[in-house]
């Protein structure tokens, strides 16, 4: 029987034959289609290859050049000295400490609480050396500061705090670098749960979506629909412009490759944070997680809660547009929608996501004057700039160390809003009837330590926000804060044996005289004829009553006697550049910045030496290196003595003069000033510790009409109340007069020795020993006659009772002693006008003369042409 052999099934080849025959692979078209298609196939991989490798070579040149941002340069503040009797507890000194980073960054420092002291260790990247110190306070008061050797210390620095952080790229910009440890759990998802739901699950690119939102772009004809992942926004804000074509999308897609290939899902999300941008606050852009929790709710990223978190998470899709300051339901709404998300996505229950939108916003205050010296930062930046090259600023992390103490600036900040409010409201009483458009004015106010020259506090503004035209740096005429150097001048001139007229030494109790007079100058080429505040003239009058009620003609015949250019030479050894040797000197009419006049008035402060206003007092780099020192610079312009004596008339002026509306005010301190009025509003003055210049005006040089003791002073008494409540300036003391300068009382008309015949007219004013009064008001009685003629102003001017002939003032019509051999240079202030009819001389009767308080109006007189600067 025949066998049948079967060897293996035909099964297999029946399906390829199936296969075939569906494909129709032995149809020559269907093949060559076939060909073609994995031919594009292969084509395309080797495009997308070549491209991939292009990307992949710039994404390698821009990881070579360092990090993915630029440099971020730290500003600090200076130190805080603790010292012997402060009012202060260890917490509070604890609570410094912690905000400067201690304890977080043993590199930085560490600190251990035990009861009522605190030991205190610097790391090595500290500012300081790490030699650490024990500070006791008990009941709040620090009783005793001892080093680690346990030898006593009087006081001791804390580590500066972060006053803020720059980051050196293509625009102004402001970062504060997080690591994804610093990020809170709340933070990540809030985001994620807006912008990219799968972050940490897809490869990079949500395809998916991108589909969805092409279509929708195509129906709608908007580019609106987005979808792109954390890691392609991340892409694009670094290689790519943010406009929205298909050749961007694709090479975007490339760029997030290769991304997602070189980092981990982390250090992506730390690299976004780092990167967003949540709006700017004045000139700056804000840029970064870290530097956005700061600037709106003033604190650390790590210390804000959910709503917090949605809040930031929101605002990125349009900053501007969800600024919360701006647009507070906006950016609520934005908020809430955030939370829903995050329900939606399991981040937080339902019941956390309506206790959150309960929530308030919780900003921190918008002024950023009082959080961050934005005037005081830009000046540093500058001042680095010019110091060390842009390309080394923008390439190094740099800590920056400056003058700066954050207590005293927000006392600035508060002073000036509370001051500006009060001034704005005499603005508008005194507009209440015009129809004319009218503008606010602008402030500024410096304060330094007089001792060493820091600038402690700035504020070159109302607003930073809406202006950052720096005020504290923009030179103003300065009116009558000028005046002290003429007497300054006169009290050098005399230690110098300079004979002053027929008095020889100039001292608080010369007679100078204040009638309308016509002072000529340039051989006599020119004159100048100014008037005293409406017209009152006070006749002979000493120069303490002169300086203290701000008299213009006295002043300037005080300048005649001792030669303008004298007084201008001095001006400009303080620091006041543009003075020159002209009349109108005497009256502050040349331009000075309000931090040049803080340093000129050093010269009082600190024992005639000059100390130059400075800010910067050590550049870094981020292990504590130092890269750059600077020294404050100073120079002895004036005797010592010359310098209290001319302080000693400020101190009159501020107990019995016009400065004394500070002690209405509630100012009651020891202290020395002077108001100022021109077209601007100014004042000037001091504590042993602290000196502080204010000043009011208009950005486009109209006058402000109102008076230094209305708009300024008030400004300079707020801040100062507040300063001295501040544990580091609350130890003010009382001038020290030196060897050789003793302190008597004098009748302010006569200027003998007070005694109980004149005690209702009488100031505390310093004389060089040797030269006070010998005689004192009842010696008046021994002659009636010259009494009640210089009381009611009856016949001429007796010759008063002194040891001390009145000085005989240059004729009118003739050169001063020192009068100028030329007329002021090309830039400075033009000649004075010509000549004003001269005014009958007024002689005062008794009750102008008891009661008359002066005032120190200049801007009611002719004045020189002022250029604009």
């Amino acid at each position: 029987m025949p066998v049948k052999l079967k060897y293996g099934s035909n099964k297999s080849s029946s399906k390829q034959a199936s296969i075939v025959d569906r494909l129709h692979l032995d149809n020559r078209f269907v093949r060559y289609a076939l060909v073609a298609m994995l031919g594009c196939f292969v084509v395309l991989l080797g495009v997308l290859g070549f491209y991939y490798f292009k990307y992949e070579h710039i994404v390698n040149d821009r990881l070579a050049k360092g990090p993915m941002f630029a440099s971020v340069s730290q500003i600090y503040a200076a130190p805080r000295e603790i010292r012997d009797g402060q009012k202060l507890s260890v917490s509070s000194i604890a609570a410094d400490l912690r905000r400067a980073g201690y304890n977080n960054n043993p590199q930085l420092g560490t600190f251990q609480q035990n009861g009522d002291s605190l030991f205190i260790k610097p790391g090595p990247e500290s500012y300081h050396t790490p030699d650490g110190a024990t500070i006791y306070a008990p009941g709040g008061i620090v009783d005793k500061i001892t080093a680690e050797n346990g030898a006593a210390l009087s006081a001791y620095e804390l580590e500066p705090q972060l006053i803020t952080a720059l980051s050196e790229e293509n625009s102004r910009t402001k970062r504060r670098m997080v690591t994804y440890k610093d990020i809170p759990p709340e933070m990540v998802k809030a985001i994620t749960s807006i912008e990219d739901r799968n972050f940490f699950e897809h490869s990079g690119v949500n395809f998916l979506r991108i589909a969805k939102c092409g279509v929708e772009d195509l129906t709608s004809g908007r580019k609106r629909c987005g979808g792109s992942t954390i890691t392609m926004q991340l892409a694009r804000g670094f290689f790519l412009s943010p406009e929205k074509r298909l050749k961007r999308k694709f090479i975007e897609i490339l760029i997030t490759f290769q991304l997602e290939s070189r980092f981990s899902k982390q250090q992506i999300f730390e690299m976004y944070a780092n990167q967003m941008n949540l709006g700017h606050r004045g000139s700056y852009d804000i840029n970064g997680l870290g530097e956005a929790s700061q600037a709106f709710f003033g604190k650390d990223l790590k210390q804000l809660d959910t709503a917090e978190c949605a809040l930031l998470a929101g605002m990125y899709q349009s900053p501007s547009r969800l600024n919360p300051y701006r647009h507070p339901e906006r950016a609520i709404a934005r908020r809430n929608v955030v939370l829903d998300s995050m329900v939606e996505t399991g981040a937080i229950s339902a019941s956390a996501a309506t206790r959150a939108k309960a929530e308030p916003l919780r900003l921190t205050t918008a002024d950023v004057d009082a959080s961050e010296a934005p005037y005081f930062v830009d000046l540093v930046h500058d001042q680095l700039v010019q110091r060390i090259s842009d390309q080394d600023l923008a390439h190094q992390s740099l800590r920056i160390y400056t003058s700066l103490d954050p207590d005293l600036q927000h006392a600035a900040s508060d002073a000036v809003e509370i001051g500006m409010k009060n001034v704005d409201e005499i603005i508008r009483k005194r507009n209440a009837k015009s129809t004319a458009p009218f503008t606010y004015p602008q402030v500024a106010l410096v304060a330094l330590n007089p001792h060493t020259g820091q600038i402690l506090a700035l504020v070159g503004g109302r607003n930073y926000s809406a202006s950052q035209l720096d005020h504290a740096i923009s030179k103003r005429p300065t009116g009558s804060i000028f005046k002290p150097f003429v007497y300054a001048a006169a009290y050098n001139s005399s230690l110098n044996g300079t004979s002053l007229g027929e008095s020889g030494v100039f001292t608080a109790a010369t007679h100078l005289n204040d009638t309308p007079t016509t002072f000529t100058f340039d051989h006599g080429r020119q004159t100048y004829s100014p008037n005293n505040f409406k017209g009152d003239f006070r006749g002979d009058v000493i120069a303490a009553y002169a300086l203290a009620h701000s008299l213009n003609n006295a002043t300037i015949s005080l300048g005649q006697q001792i030669g303008f250019e004298n007084v201008a030479a001095l001006a400009r050894s303080a620091g006041i550049a543009a003075a020159r040797g002209t009349p109108s000197v005497s009256l502050g009419a040349y331009a000075a910045t309000p931090i040049d006049m803080a340093g000129a008035y050093t010269v009082f402060a600190n024992g005639g030496v000059r100390l130059k206003p400075w800010m910067l007092a050590s550049v870094r780099n981020t292990s504590g290196d130092i890269v750059s020192d600077y020294s404050p610079e100073a120079k002895q312009v004036m005797d010592p003595r010359a310098a209290y004596l001319t302080q000693s008339l400020l101190e009159a002026t501020m107990n019995y003069g016009s400065a004394a509306v500070v002690r209405g005010r509630g100012f009651s301190a020891p202290g020395a000033g002077k108001t100022g009025t021109s077209h601007d509003a100014w004042f000037a003055g001091y504590t042993s510790n602290l000196i502080c210049i204010v000043w009011v005006g208009n950005d486009d040089y109209t006058d402000v009409k109102i008076q230094g003791a209305d708009a300024a002073a008030p400004i300079w008494a707020e801040f100062m109340k507040r300063a001295i409540k501040l544990p580091q300036y609350s130890d003010v003391k009382s001038f020290s007069p030196p060897d050789g300068v003793s302190i008597a009382k004098i009748d302010s008309d006569t200027g003998l020795l007070a005694d109980v015949s004149c005690s209702t007219h009488t100031m505390n004013v310093a004389f060089l020993d040797g030269t006070a009064p010998t005689a004192s008001c009842s010696q008046m009685n021994e002659n009636p006659q010259n009494f009640f003629q210089k009381l009611f102003g009856l016949g001429g001017h007796a010759a008063p009772v002194s040891p001390y002939a009145p000085p005989t003032p240059s004729p009118a019509g003739t050169a001063p002693p020192s009068s100028p051999t030329s007329a002021p240079p090309a830039g400075s202030p033009a000649a004075p006008q010509p000549a004003q009819p001269e005014q009958p001389k007024k002689k005062k009767n008794i009750f102008q003369k008891i009661f008359g308080g002066g005032n120190d109006k200049d801007n009611k007189q002719p004045q020189p042409a002022q250029s604009p600067q």
